[in-house]
């Protein structure tokens, strides 16, 4: 089986662009979104975000306190550093336990905004980098979240440039609002199912 990464910038289209996946048969894991279900349920990470950012990271009903992660991650560079060292190894091996159930799959998706920043690309066969112009993805953003259009430049900056994501990808989806996703997906799709041994549906 082969294990796929997908990645892009804020506002890229992933979501979207992996329910086309899905709709394929493919399955698809979402790294963001396991991570933060694994901060609030695995008891070892837990202690690890305790033991870092103090007793006050978790509500008394035991729900991560994000805001004041955020707020400490964001001014101490060092401290998100520490914090994605203890997540992404958790995140991980909650992938490779959520792979083995998909044994008959040809291959599967990884969904994570940070496959190249968290070095996650060296255990994967192959990346897809989806891209947008910067000014649509920020439109688009602004839209779904409800926020300035300054605060998603912010969130941008902060991220690897979407030239050096593109740069190192394997496929490229190109959801500019021109070129239809459909046909992208389904030309990776065949040529992933050839890899893999397998015959595209």
């Amino acid at each position: 089986m082969l294990r796929i990464g997908i990645t892009g910038g804020i506002g890229s289209g992933k979501t979207t662009v992996c329910r086309i996946f899905a709709s394929l048969g493919i399955p698809v894991y979402n790294a963001d979104q396991r991570a933060k279900w694994l901060m609030s349920n695995d008891k070892e990470l837990i202690e690890a975000i305790k033991s870092l950012f103090g007793p006050e990271a978790y509500y008394e009903n035991g729900q991560l306190n994000r805001q004041h992660l955020s707020d400490i991650i964001f001014s101490e560079p060092k401290k998100r550093e520490q914090l994605n060292a203890i997540v992404h190894p958790a995140v991980w091996q909650d992938g490779d336990r959520w792979n083995a159930e998909h044994p008959d799959a040809p291959y599967t998706l990884k969904e994570a905004a940070l496959i190249f920043e968290s070095g996650g690309h060296k255990h994967l066969n192959k990346v897809i980098v989806i891209t947008a112009p910067e000014d649509l993805r920020i439109t688009r953003v602004v839209r779904r979240d409800g926020v300035e259009r300054a605060a998603v430049k912010a969130r941008i900056a902060a991220q690897m440039p979407e030239s050096e994501k593109v740069s190192r990808a394997d496929f490229v989806i190109f959801n500019d609002g021109h070129q239809m996703l459909i046909p992208q997906v389904l030309q990776i799709h065949r040529q992933l199912i050839a890899m893999s041994g397998g015959e595209a549906g």
